[in-house]
């Protein structure tokens, strides 16, 4: 699949909820986000991306590193699209939300998450998940991207540079997803 496919046909077949949004980690439905909501905030590990973020089309974008981020923005949120595989603390994330608030879970944790029920309770708030939505609607997503100029950002590399792209990954230096040039398998 290529770029944006994953989580972009996941975001895209997620409920609908107006009002703000927050993208997830890595902000990968930044544009089709933007286009259904009003606003989008990025929340990534740190500020390494915040530029490239902000020149995506985010709002507004934090640092969940920084312990601070969720007491400044909780109760901040409609919707939360978390694209992150990555095992977190998913309760912080829930906090977040505002009353009636839906954190959408899109990428597949490995380790299960637990949050407290009374977050859930007190303010209405829910969790959903979204999976990967077949043929039809990955052409209605690409459709819907081909119609609003959203393209997903790239880094092309050669099949020689395959070892090294996998070395970038495991030292969390990738900006955005590779794409192997099939011209150079040999």
């Amino acid at each position: 699949m290529g770029p944006g496919v994953e989580e972009g046909v996941a975001g895209y077949v997620g409920p609908p909820v107006p009002g703000g949004g927050a993208a997830g980690e890595d902000g990968g439905v930044q544009g089709p986000a933007e286009s259904v909501v009003g606003q989008v905030t990025v929340l990534s590990r740190t500020l390494a991306k915040k530029d490239d973020g902000l020149t995506l089309g985010a709002d507004h974008y934090y640092a969940t590193e920084d312990e601070a981020t969720f007491e400044t923005l909780a109760g901040r949120f409609d919707l939360i699209l978390n694209t992150v595989s990555a095992g977190l603390d998913h309760g912080k994330y829930v906090n977040l939300l505002d009353v009636d608030g839906t954190l959408v879970i899109l990428g597949a944790p490995t380790e299960p998450g637990q949050v407290d029920a009374m977050s859930l309770l007190a303010f209405r708030r829910s969790i959903a998940g979204s999976a990967n939505g077949g043929i039809p609607v990955t052409q209605e997503m690409l459709d819907f991207c081909a119609e609003h100029g959203i393209v997903p950002e790239t880094e092309l590399i050669g099949a020689s540079q395959i070892n090294e792209a996998y070395e970038r990954v495991l030292a969390s230096d990738v900006r955005y997803r590779f794409v192997i040039d099939a011209a150079t398998f040999a």
